[in-house]
């Protein structure tokens, strides 16, 4: 018999990431089973890297880090932060930041809540698709009001600073939530784009809150010759007046998603108030994991770090793609930034002609993906999941280790040629 509802408790739905691994955990899936290839993970490979600074066995815990943190964080972390930003993105500009910028919280999805609660009542503009775990935080902050705007995948989901002037204008958007580069898609807004964004953002006193969780794995070559690294600070004027708050953290760009360290950079005033947020949803985070993080914020070890992470994953990214493209699924464009492909599977035989379809005969595989529609972002279920824009589509992961994505796409080939009918089999 199954447990009935307690009252006064609502369901909570599992969504992208949790249920696929729940459904592949019913089947047997555990983490770390070298049987399963999960290509459905949001996180990157933890291990050495070719290249790579050396990664962190243990860490040393002070005595005195046995107490709390601070709700902002450790003074030493928000320095080593606030360094960072301004060695990469603010040489010779006269307004940089300054550990009163940033506020340190428990992980990516911790310093979300706090932006969010931290917002008044406004108008909120977020894109489709993107990040699955944006649709249950803007339906329980209901002083926000959640206002879908649609990015075009025949313009791989391009979207320029006219564009967004007129979204703000004509919804009379307060904020704007995006992740740059953009999961699923992989599409980036930067240059002169993300300079007109700021730039509108500040003339229509429209809060950007930008995820930069996936900073370091930007694809496009860099301006002079140095690392593409994905920022909006490098076209903030004043980093106290113009309403553009960054999130990011160790989970993606340094490799380590287990320490759940995560900051928020922005506005002093915005930064208050998240912190203030921070007291009463969370009390902060590891005091230990933050102090062992300053050193992996210097700006020496993290440039060697998204060097390797630049060799290694664009390997990976091209090797995907091209054996995607063979296998039938239709990318909307090689992806600009992430660890993943976004493709649609409309064009294969059934039942693999849907992401959900897809995803539960890769299981029988033992490979893991995510269906497209989880990015339909849909607060409150208010639009008809039926019609979702991306039933079609599913996202594929190149974060595992190189063997581990090989012998994925090498068992979804089985899974495709099997369903193909004979006269379109390759011999």
């Amino acid at each position: 018999m199954s447990d009935g509802p307690v009252p006064s408790f609502r369901p909570v739905p599992r969504t992208g990431v949790i249920f696929v691994v729940s459904e592949a955990g019913r089947l047997g899936y555990k983490t770390g089973d070298p049987s399963w290839a999960n290509l459905g993970q949001g996180m990157p490979e933890t291990g050495p890297l070719p290249g790579g600074p050396p990664r962190v066995p243990s860490v040393p815990i002070d005595p005195a880090d046995q107490e709390y943190a601070p709700v902002a964080g450790l003074l030493e972390l928000r320095e080593a932060v606030a360094e960072l930003y301004n060695a990469r993105y603010r040489k010779g500009l006269p307004s940089r930041y300054t550990a009163e910028n940033v506020c340190i919280a428990g992980g990516g999805r911790a310093a979300l809540t706090r932006v969010a609660a931290a917002l008044g009542s406004v108008n909120l503009g977020h894109f489709l698709p993107d990040y699955t775990a944006y649709e249950e935080l803007l339906d329980i902050f209901r002083n926000v009001a959640a206002i879908p705007i649609l990015r075009d995948p025949e313009r791989g989901y391009a979207f320029d600073a006219r564009e967004l002037k007129r979204e703000i204008l004509g919804r009379g958007l307060g904020a704007l939530l995006a992740s740059n580069p953009n999961n699923p898609t992989g599409a980036c807004v930067e240059g002169p784009d993300l300079a007109g964004w700021i730039e509108a953002a500040r003339e229509l006193d429209c809060a950007l809150i930008l995820d930069e969780f996936y900073s370091h794995y930007a694809w496009n070559p860099a301006d002079g010759g140095g690392l593409p690294l994905l920022s909006a600070a490098r076209f903030v004027s004043d980093v106290d007046k113009d309403p553009v708050v960054i999130l990011d953290g160790l989970t993606k760009n340094w490799r380590y998603p287990g320490w759940r360290v995560a900051w928020i950079v922005g506005p002093r005033s915005v930064i208050d108030a998240v912190s203030s947020a921070g007291s009463f949803l969370d009390g902060g985070g590891s005091r230990p994991l933050q102090r062992a993080a300053v050193d992996l914020l210097a700006p020496k070890h993290a440039d060697a770090e998204a060097a390797s992470i630049q060799r290694a994953f664009r390997a990976k990214r091209d090797w995907m793609a091209a054996r995607l493209t063979e296998l039938g699924v239709r990318l909307d464009g090689p992806p600009q930034g992430t660890f993943y492909c976004w493709g649609s599977v409309a064009g294969l035989p059934a039942p693999l002609n849907t992401g959900m379809g897809f995803f539960r005969a890769g299981l029988d595989a033992k490979v893991i993906t995510v269906p497209g529609e989880f990015f339909d972002v849909n607060p409150g279920k208010r639009r008809a999941a039926r019609g979702s824009r991306f039933r079609g589509h599913v996202r594929f992961s190149f974060g595992p280790p190189e063997a581990v994505v090989r012998a994925g796409l090498e068992r979804l080939e089985s899974v495709i040629h099997a369903r193909r009918p004979k006269a379109a089999r390759k011999p």
